[in-house]
This record gives C-alpha cells, structure tokens and sequence, in this order.
C-alpha cells in the first residue's frame, strides 16, 4: 500500500467503503496509466480479507482528477444499483468546500446559470441563457470561515453538471485556488486544486440507516488555516 490505509478509510461494512480521496487521484484507470482509486482499494479488500480472484467494487459517482474528499464505492452489486440510482435520484446529500483567493459578494447566495461542456477542451462555460446543449446548474453557497488571504465557501451542489462548483464560482469572481483551468493566476504546489468533497449524508442502500460521513481536510498548507 502506498500510504496510510486507515487514514484514508472514512467508513467500511460489507456494503460500502466510503474512502478520503487525494489530490490528483484518478477515481478510475484512464489514458494516463496512473494508479486508481478503485485498483488501489480492491488490492485493500483482496489483501485484508484474504479473498481469492477477481474483487467486485464499484463505482457509483464521480470525482474530478484536482478535487479532494469523499468517495463511495460499492462493495456488492446490490448496493451498486441502489446507490447509483440515489445519485441519479439526487438521494444522497453532498456539501463541499473550497478555498478561495476573493471575497464572495454577496457573502451567500445562490447561483444559476446555464453550463454547456467543451468536450475538446474538458472544461464547461456558463450562460445567463440557455444556449444550444447548455444545462442548467444550481447551487448554492456561503462564507463560512477566512484567513488573512483566503476565503473558505461551503458549497451545496442542487444540480451535478460537468465542473459545475469549479465554472460558477469562477463566473462570480471567486475562482477555486489552484484551479488554472478556471482562471486561477498559479497552480498548487501538488498540482490539485482547493476543492474538497467535505461531507455526503444518505440512508444506507441496504440497511436502511443513515450515514454521516466527514472527510478532514487534505494535508496542504493552506487548508490548515481552517482546521
């Protein structure tokens, strides 16, 4: 194991891992050839309960490569079904946090417009009016801590569109730190950016109870101003 597992481990029973992603982690194997998330985690399974062959865990929802946080990942076909259903369904409760280098104005408020996604560019843009193969996006946001530089904003996400948090708090002046793509002057030192899946909340797609789930923040200078 690369790392500290039990640090990583927010939440485990026979249905659901629940896990802290990194920075820069890529949630599945893609073009680069980096280590995943998900082959990292069923190396853990298969190494921890000494299980023969192939180990099932899927993946229900997604996290951008630079975003840090919460990640759920099924440990059985049921709970896979379940769970990507209540994602779909907009079930499942998720709030982020992001830093930022510029005040909010209005200090919280709610933020709707119209994203359409550059497929070439693997970056969205925002309207005020729907154009052509543009979505709407909601969501809604406050400042709820600063330091002598930044900002802190918890986000609520009411819609889930392509970079959705990334594009509409650029579009209000508040682009993420880190976030180059978005606008931001530089990149962070471990080439992430500074948006973190904070919290998720949902009932259990098998045992019916709920779960609460806190992700600490990652290990980067500037988050430690707010901890």
């Amino acid at each position: 194991m690369k790392d500290n597992i039990s640090n990583r481990i927010l939440y485990e029973d026979n249905h659901l891992l629940i896990i802290n992603k990194l920075n820069n982690e890529i949630v599945q194997k893609d073009d680069s050839g980096d280590d995943s998330i998900l082959e990292y985690f069923k190396q853990y399974i298969k190494e921890k309960y000494n299980k023969p062959g192939d180990v099932f865990l899927g993946l229900p929802h997604r996290l951008d490569r630079p975003v840090s946080g919460i990640v759920v990942l099924a440990k059985t076909s049921k709970a896979l079904t379940r769970l990507t259903k209540m994602f779909k369904d907009k079930e499942i409760h998720k709030i982020y946090h992001a830093i930022v280098k510029d005040k909010p104005i209005p200090e919280q408020g709610e933020i709707r417009s119209y994203i359409k996604k550059n497929v070439s560019q693997n970056k969205s843009y925002t309207y005020q009016k729907e154009v052509a193969d543009s979505k709407l996006a909601i969501l809604n946001y406050k400042l709820i801590s600063k330091s002598d530089s930044f900002y802190l904003l918890e986000i609520e996400l009411l819609t889930g569109r392509h970079h959705q948090i990334r594009a509409q708090l650029a579009e209000i002046g508040c682009t993420i730190k880190g976030d180059v793509k978005y606008g931001y002057k530089r990149p962070n030192i471990d080439k992430g950016i500074s948006l973190h899946a904070r919290m998720i909340t949902f009932v259990h797609p098998v045992k019916n109870e709920e779960i609460n789930v806190i992700a600490p923040y990652p290990t980067e200078n500037t988050w430690s101003f707010f901890r």
